[in-house]
């Protein structure tokens, strides 16, 4: 693609899966570039080599989350009444993270988690395998990550469902199939002092807080016992808003990072079969190839920041206010940083992706889970394979910010 086509702001664009040759593009002409808006956004700068990328990510001094971390452009007098945990920084942000890190720590994992999820992982695989076709998205990669989320909130399974319709309209919030008003469609103003611009994150906030309320002053363990009854260690009490707003982004990023990361990894291991042979052959290499299949898999295509104050980055002036735009997705295609990196390598050695955010304070929170989720997955299901294939076409989410694939028909021949 020439350079005077890259436009990183087009949804339809990654919806074609074309977001990657617009990657290559700017890697090797225009590292750092500048992208043009439709009104009423001003532009933002793409960074998109890693080095650059991770620079960007750890000076949170220079490029602040505050003033949030996609492309939309939050109206000043509403971003506290919108503002969650990945749109804080500072202290603030770290004392809020406490709250429930340690449920997310590996350790807290392995002694109270990883028993429950070898159990769920096999009930989803032997009921999707129960048939020979099913969507892959629909039957595993969907089906598994709710249910882990519904154990660490202490929800009904029944609930699973709606909060995987809620996941698809926030972080879908530019596809039509899954909001009534786009992100880009006009009538989304009138939503615009809601998350996502998204009318039905007031029913998310109503159920956080129901769940809230029953559980304040008891002694769960559950992650909304903890937010309803722990104390930030800054002194500071979370008020209503900043619990809906937490309790938002539990329902997202519990959910919709895993399962694309599941479904974008099986897509890859099909397209590339002697890589899915190899694990299925020797599934002790299925471990060790589990970074570069979340390096492959890039479930997220980008973060943004905004510069705090005039400076320079790959030879470009950025200026104070400018939205600086991380794409992860990019980083983890950089062929200076990996060897072929559009053949996906299950023996690939020191594969250290950007995909969570590496190791900037913003690091995704349950990145110890999504890998734990991820390897046992594959763990369970690629032995029990003999075959499998694409049966139809992928659909992919009309966004330029999650990588995802809502539609994934295959046939199986299990063992």
């Amino acid at each position: 693609m020439k350079l005077d086509e890259v436009d990183l702001a087009d949804y339809d664009r990654f919806q074609r899966n074309e977001g990657w040759e617009q990657f290559d593009t700017l890697r090797r002409e225009d590292p750092v570039h500048w992208n043009p808006e439709p009104a009423p956004n001003r532009g933002f700068w793409s960074v998109t080599k890693y080095q650059d990328i991770w620079a960007v990510d750890r000076d949170t001094k220079s490029f602040t989350s505050e003033q949030f971390v996609n492309l939309e452009e939050v109206d000043d007098d509403l971003m506290d009444i919108r503002r969650s945990l990945i749109e804080t920084d500072g202290q603030r942000h770290l004392v809020l993270r406490q709250l429930i890190a340690r449920e997310f720590s590996p350790r807290n994992l392995m002694k109270n988690y990883e028993g429950f999820l070898r159990r769920l992982t096999k009930r989803t695989v032997d009921e999707a395998l129960s048939a020979t076709e099913f969507d892959f998205v629909e039957k595993i990669s969907a089906d598994f990550p709710i249910q882990v989320l519904a154990r660490l909130l202490d929800v009904p399974l029944e609930d699973t469902g709606q909060l995987i319709a809620w996941g698809n309209e926030m972080v879908g919030n530019t596809d039509p199939e899954f909001i009534e008003h786009p992100l880009d469609s006009p009538e989304s103003e009138k939503y615009k002092h809601l998350p996502f611009r998204s009318p039905t994150t007031q029913d998310v906030f109503d159920y956080g807080r129901a769940l809230r309320d029953r559980r304040r002053g008891g002694d769960g363990t559950d992650l909304i016992s903890q937010l309803a009854n722990k104390l930030p260690s800054d002194g500071v009490p979370m008020t209503d808003k900043d619990f809906d707003n937490y309790f938002l982004l539990l329902v997202i990023a519990g959910n919709e990072t895993t399962r694309h990361a599941i479904s974008q990894s099986m897509l890859a291991l099909i397209e590339q079969p002697e890589q899915l042979r190899l694990l299925q052959e020797d599934p002790s290499l299925i471990a060790g190839s589990l970074e570069e299949l979340l390096r492959w898999a890039s479930p997220v295509y980008h973060f943004r920041r905004t510069a705090t104050r005039d400076l320079e980055l790959g030879g470009k002036a950025i200026k104070q206010g400018d939205k600086v735009v991380m794409w992860f997705a990019s980083g983890n295609r950089d062929e200076s940083v990996f060897e072929n990196p559009y053949t996906l390598d299950v023996r690939r050695q020191n594969v250290d992706h950007l995909t969570f955010g590496k190791g900037s304070p913003h690091l995704c929170m349950g990145n110890a889970l999504a890998r734990m989720e991820v390897r046992l997955m594959f763990e369970e299901l690629l032995p029990r394979l003999r075959d499998i294939q694409l049966n139809g076409e992928v659909a992919r989410v009309r966004s330029n910010f999650v990588n995802g694939i809502k539609k994934f028909p295959v046939s199986i021949t299990p063992r």
